[in-house]
């Protein structure tokens, strides 16, 4: 079943650490423009999976993420959020982790599940049946011949 949330209100995400995002839903809108984000066009054609994760976190990230706490410099100052802060703060694999599972991953797991069928059968292998015997079978028809 899908759950739909209508509320198109931004929410607080705790990530662990102290670390909170203040962030805006992820919507259909939100995912195309992060698709056509300069640096995930700027990928390589052979880039991993893993650098195609890394740079769509990080374009979805940029546009959802609105005010955050417990992000602070060297010092320990807090710090505005900004595009290159977000990046740096994704750069940080639990971090990463953390985004994902709690930002990005509910929006995904959809996306997963409508893949949960193998298409129907086409071309040749279609009507092909099983026509492998059983041992036993094998046997019967020797002996009879």
């Amino acid at each position: 079943m899908i759950r739909l949330d209508l509320s198109s209100a931004p929410k607080w995400l705790d990530l662990g650490a102290g670390l909170r995002l203040h962030v805006l839903p992820v919507s259909t809108a939100i995912m195309v423009a992060a698709r056509n984000d300069a640096a995930v066009e700027a990928l390589p054609a052979d880039a991993s999976r893993e650098e195609q994760a890394l740079a769509m976190a990080k374009a979805v990230a940029r546009r959802v993420v609105t005010a955050w706490e417990g992000v602070g410099d060297t010092g320990g100052n807090p710090v505005p959020v900004t595009p290159q802060g977000i990046d740096a703060l994704l750069d940080i694999w639990p971090v990463f982790e953390a985004f994902q599972a709690h930002c990005l991953a509910p929006h995904l797991m959809l996306e997963q599940e409508k893949n949960a069928f193998a298409p129907s059968p086409t071309g040749t292998s279609e009507g092909a049946g099983v026509i492998a015997k059983p041992a036993r079978a094998r046997a019967r028809t020797a002996r009879r011949g």
